[in-house]
C-alpha cells in the first residue's frame, strides 16, 4: 500500500514554508505616502516631451526619464517618422535601443557604409547595440511610422554621422540564434 502525504494536512519536512512575506527588503514598511510618491507613474500619451536630442527626418518625445519618472537606468519614449521619410544616419553611443513598431512599416539600415537592411512592422522589436551606424526609414510613401523606443540609459545620446551611404544595400534576414531552423 502507498502512502500519500496528499491529504490536506500540513506535514513538517523541516523547511521553511513562509510564502508570501518577503524579509530583509526593508526594515519596516514605508508609508503610504511613501509608495504614493514614490511608486508606479503613469505618464499620459499625450503629454510626452519633444525636448530631447532629434535627428533630422523623426520626432522623438520623451515618456519616461529621471527628471519625468524618477527612472534611473533607462529611457523610453516615442519616435513618429514621416511617410517616405529618412532619418540621417546616427549611434548613441554606449547606450542599447530597443524599437517597438506601433504601426507602419520601418527599413532599418546599419554598418559602416549602412550597407545592411531589414524589415520591421507593427508588433516587431528591434534591437539596435551600442555604437552601430544606423538610419530608420519609413517603407510607407502614406503612413506615418510609429514606434516606441527604450534604450538602456538617461543620457539622450544621439551622434549624428556624415555616413556616404552604399546604394543598394543587403537585406538580412533575422534568424535566432536559440532557435536555428
Amino acid at each position: 500500500m502507498s502512502h500519500s502525504h496528499n491529504d490536506g494536512h500540513s506535514h513538517d519536512d523541516g523547511h521553511s514554508h513562509d510564502e508570501g512575506h518577503s524579509h530583509g527588503d526593508a526594515p519596516h514598511a514605508p508609508s503610504a505616502d511613501f509608495w504614493r510618491d514614490n511608486g508606479v507613474k503613469v505618464i499620459p500619451g499625450d503629454k510626452l516631451d519633444p525636448n530631447t536630442a532629434q535627428t533630422p527626418g523623426m520626432n522623438r518625445a520623451t515618456a519616461i526619464n529621471n527628471a519625468r519618472a524618477g527612472a534611473e537606468k533607462i529611457w523610453a519614449g516615442t519616435v513618429h517618422i514621416h511617410p517616405d521619410a529618412k532619418t540621417g544616419a546616427h549611434h548613441h553611443g554606449d547606450l542599447e535601443s530597443i524599437i517597438y513598431v506601433v504601426k507602419g512599416r520601418a527599413r532599418m539600415r546599419w554598418g559602416e557604409h549602412l550597407e545592411f537592411t531589414a524589415e520591421a512592422g507593427p508588433g516587431d522589436f528591434i534591437f539596435v547595440p551600442p555604437y552601430v551606424p544606423h538610419q530608420e526609414i519609413n517603407a510607407s510613401p502614406d503612413e506615418v511610422l510609429e514606434c516606441v523606443l527604450v534604450r538602456s540609459g538617461q543620457e539622450p545620446v544621439v551622434v549624428n554621422l556624415d555616413i556616404e551611404p552604399v546604394e543598394t544595400p543587403g537585406e538580412v534576414k533575422w534568424i535566432d540564434p536559440i532557435h536555428r531552423a
